[in-house]
């Protein structure tokens, strides 16, 4: 439970510090033997600043019982 307590605190913080992932991603739109027509479409992948919150103090909470448990 430590382990995950330290993992969740850790992507916690870099969900507060990166509020979201950005990437192209190409696709095909026309393809006729030698002819072949590309798209680079922009995707965003966001998450909201409350979900880093909930995730470090879900850590937290892991610490806290692991320690009490022993």
């Amino acid at each position: 439970m430590k382990t995950l307590g330290i993992i969740l605190i850790v992507v916690g913080i870099l969900m507060f510090l990166v509020p979201g992932i950005s990437f192209t991603k190409k696709e095909k739109v026309i393809d006729l033997g030698p002819i072949e027509v590309n798209r680079n479409e922009k995707k965003t992948i966001g998450w909201p600043v409350y979900a880093g919150g909930i995730a470090v103090a879900a850590g937290v909470v892991l610490l806290v019982a692991g320690r009490r448990g022993r």
